[in-house]
């Protein structure tokens, strides 16, 4: 991923260094298991830990030459462990193991630290998002259904919605994290033909892996392509949130607007321009990470045991749906935290329509005082589609229908149009969202 979209402690985790890092990790843990089962001499094992250092640079001139990173990699610590006089030593690095014994496994390590820093964020933006839900809770707001006034709603349920889906996002990226937590050091069809599955445990269990229980030369696509869906999610929910901004933020709602910083500027030829910019990188950005899920979907299908098809992709799709999905977590947190919101004009835009946004309790109220339905329908629809063209007072209109006050009185017709009883289960949906929390 471009430095652009690149936080520092993402950038560490897929650097060339780290990966290298996590593939010497998998083989230190290989050769302290196998001097453990006594399959290799307990000294080589200490010499391996000891002196298997390498530097990038020599790993990449190696890799020009043979065209095979592993072996470039293998191939430079072997260098560093003969300099240090312990060529002998040497001879049991990457004993029984097969390239991706390596690779896949070390994917696990390095998936596992990337999934670590997306769940903070996942807290984090869930605390803010708790937060401001409470803070709105009651900021009544008109809801929208086809981009077209509904009924009332209130801001803080909004952001309760949004706080509840990153709860789900939250367990659904937990399980599939921990599914990627799996290693396999099989050999090049999974049978351990060279090493057994005693070897296979211990190794993992040096790395705080789970040995897949069955694998061909990789470990089985599905796992990936699952947790790739899974941070796709995260994403579309935080375009969810920045779509919503997007439009809140247009001059004739302006409701809502993102922050805008002192010395911002919004446009090169018009200085009054407040334009909601990231929300809409954030809404770009998430289309890259679900891109990146159908890829995933690709890798399950592989030739027989193993070709590497697969290979070039996640060497692109992990390392930037990760780091993607923590830039738009980020963003978002941002964005969400400092948000700008204006309760009163809200309550502007809700009145805008004269009591248009009512309509659906004076058609149940007339039903239940005893009117026909479709003739309740009939006469409501009349004085709204009127309301609608002249923008005249619904209300008003409503007051003074001979036909609806044989049915309802003038208080009844109040109640009819009031926010208090269009809104009096927030508290309710909220106890259900957030339990007892203030």
């Amino acid at each position: 991923m471009i430095p652009r979209y690149t936080r520092p402690e993402m950038a560490l985790i897929w650097s060339d260094e780290n990966r290298y890092r996590a593939w010497r990790d998998v083989e230190v843990a290989a050769s302290e298991a196998l001097a453990e089962l006594n399959q290799i001499p307990a000294d080589a094992a200490r010499k391996i830990r000891q002196y298997s250092g390498f530097k990038v640079q020599r790993i990449l001139d190696i890799e020009k030459e043979v065209k095979h990173d592993v072996i470039a990699f293998t191939t430079a610590i072997a260098e560093n462990m003969k300099a240090a006089g312990h060529a002998e030593a040497s001879r049991w690095l990457h004993y029984g193991l097969t390239s991706n014994d390596v690779v896949d496994t070390a994917n696990a390590l390095l998936a596992r630290q990337a999934s670590g820093v997306v769940m903070g964020g996942l807290r984090k933006l869930s605390q803010i998002l708790r937060r401001r839900a409470q803070e709105f809770r009651h900021a009544v707001q008109i809801g929208r259904t086809h981009g077209v006034h509904a009924e009332p709603i209130t801001f803080g349920l909004k952001l309760a919605l949004w706080y509840d889906e990153v709860r789900r996002n939250t367990d659904r990226f937990r399980a599939s994290a921990d599914d990627m937590r799996v290693g396999k050091i099989s050999g090049a069809v999974g049978t351990f033909g060279h090493i057994g599955p005693e070897a296979e445990e211990l190794i993992c269990e040096k790395l705080g892996l789970r040995p897949a229980p069955v694998a061909s030369q990789v470990i089985s696509r599905d796992r990936h392509a699952a947790y790739l869906s899974d941070l796709a999610l995260i994403a579309a929910l935080c375009e969810k949130i920045a779509l919503e901004v997007r439009h809140l933020q247009r001059t004739e709602v302006r409701e809502a607007e993102e922050p805008f910083a002192e010395g911002q500027k919004g446009s090169s030829a018009m200085p009054h321009k407040r334009n909601p910019v990231t929300s809409e990188q954030i809404c770009g950005l998430a289309r890259v990470v679900r891109s990146n899920a159908q890829a995933g979907f690709e890798n399950i299908a592989l030739w027989h045991e193993r070709d590497i098809s697969h290979s070039s992709v996640e060497r692109v799709i992990l390392p930037d749906s990760t780091t993607l999905t923590d830039y738009l977590l980020a963003k978002t947190c941002w964005l969400v935290e400092d948000l700008a919101v204006y309760p009163e004009r809200m309550k502007r835009n809700l009145e805008s329509t004269h009591g248009l946004v009512f309509s659906g309790q004076l058609l149940l109220d007339l039903t239940a005082a005893g009117m026909l339905r479709e003739t309740a329908y009939r006469v409501v629809q009349n004085h709204a589609m009127k309301a609608w063209q002249e923008e005249g007072n619904f209300r008003e209109a409503i007051r003074s229908d001979p036909e609806i006050a044989n049915y309802l009185t003038p208080e009844q017709i109040d109640t009819s149009f009031s926010l208090d009883k269009q809104l009096r289960n927030v508290d309710k949906i909220f106890l259900r969202v957030f339990g007892d929390e203030d």
